[in-house]
């Protein structure tokens, strides 16, 4: 059976004026994506890195892979809206920046806050509870980084996006890891704006598996069957 993600991959091939927009869709992600990193460079040019440039990084690491992951989150229900298949192309790039900047908030937290020391970083996993649900969507995380590529997905089949939906979890623990990091400050606002934009693509999912699965049962029930005809004795002849 083809996989639904390799379908959506064929159906979005770029004809026409599409093709031309093609390049430039892919500069505006990777400009997003990189976005990041060239702000953080000219800040510590400029010297404006706060008065903790370590505890900044470790922390606007950890909000814009959030934010990338969300925007990852945000591909299909705007495919399903549009109808722009061709959206679904770019989902992977933007999950992969989003791993990219969970990969550089973990190492800032090892190398910074726990001084690279593998003892300090196992204590503080069970110390700090906000660390160990944030190591938690880590783990959730890491299998659908390595498993992003075509060559995965031919692999696992139909398996693939049954691995795939961990980003599920995966985000929760994400946004509740960042909650339990602000209430030591009593900071929510940021959290819960994470949290609200989470619980609408939540409620978007649910509402379209719910109208699929309302139209495939309408069709099932409208789909006339076919009338079994009767069986006919078979007579045969008798000799006297």
């Amino acid at each position: 059976m083809p996989n639904r993600n390799m379908q959506y991959h064929k159906q979005s091939r770029p004809t026409g004026g599409t093709a031309r927009l093609r390049p430039v869709l892919d500069l505006c992600i990777h400009a997003i994506g990189l976005f990041p990193v060239f702000r953080w460079i000219v800040l510590g040019y400029l010297g404006a890195l706060t008065a903790n440039p370590q505890e900044y990084l470790t922390r606007s690491s950890g909000i814009w892979a959030l934010a990338l992951l969300w925007v990852a989150l945000s591909v299909t229900p705007i495919r399903r809206i549009t109808g722009w298949n061709g959206i679904m192309r770019h989902r992977r790039k933007l999950g992969l920046y989003a791993f990219f900047y969970t990969s550089l908030h973990v190492i800032a937290w090892a190398l910074w806050d726990r001084g690279a020391v593998p003892a300090a970083m196992w204590a503080d996993l069970w110390q700090r509870d906000f660390i160990g649900v944030g190591a938690l969507a880590v783990l959730f995380l890491t299998p659908l980084a390595i498993t992003s590529t075509h060559g995965w997905m031919r692999r696992l089949g139909r398996w693939w996006a049954r691995l795939h939906r961990l980003v599920y979890p995966a985000a929760v623990l994400s946004v509740w890891h960042f909650i339990w990091m602000r209430a030591g400050k009593n900071d929510f606002f940021e959290p819960q704006l994470y949290a609200l934009v989470l619980l609408v693509l939540f409620a978007a999912r649910i509402a379209w598996l719910l109208r699929a699965k309302t139209m495939n049962t309408s069709s099932t029930r409208m789909t006339p069957r076919t009338p079994s005809l009767p069986l006919q004795r078979k007579t045969g002849h008798h000799g006297s």
